[in-house]
């Protein structure tokens, strides 16, 4: 959780400090560049959940697996037998 807090301050500070210089002065050119960082943020997140955390990390590799039989279908079937 301590990488992802970083990494959304990282990536959003520009921003808002771009956005108060652009309030300021509206000829800023860097504002797309801090706009492109918080959107490279929402983009990258999923990732650093999928590779950081083991329940996530667990759930997509048992999608990607393509399991076709649960386990708790499979204690159904032993179940109705």
């Amino acid at each position: 959780m301590i990488l992802v807090t970083a990494f959304y301050a990282l990536s959003f500070m520009p921003f808002y400090i771009l956005a108060l210089l652009a309030n300021l002065s509206p000829t800023l050119v860097l504002y797309g560049v801090s706009v492109f960082a918080t959107f490279l943020y929402t983009c990258t997140n999923p990732f650093i959940y999928a590779t950081s955390f083991n329940p996530v990390k667990k759930v997509l590799l048992d999608k990607l697996l393509c399991k076709k039989i649960s386990e708790q279908a499979s204690e159904n079937v032993a179940r109705q037998t």
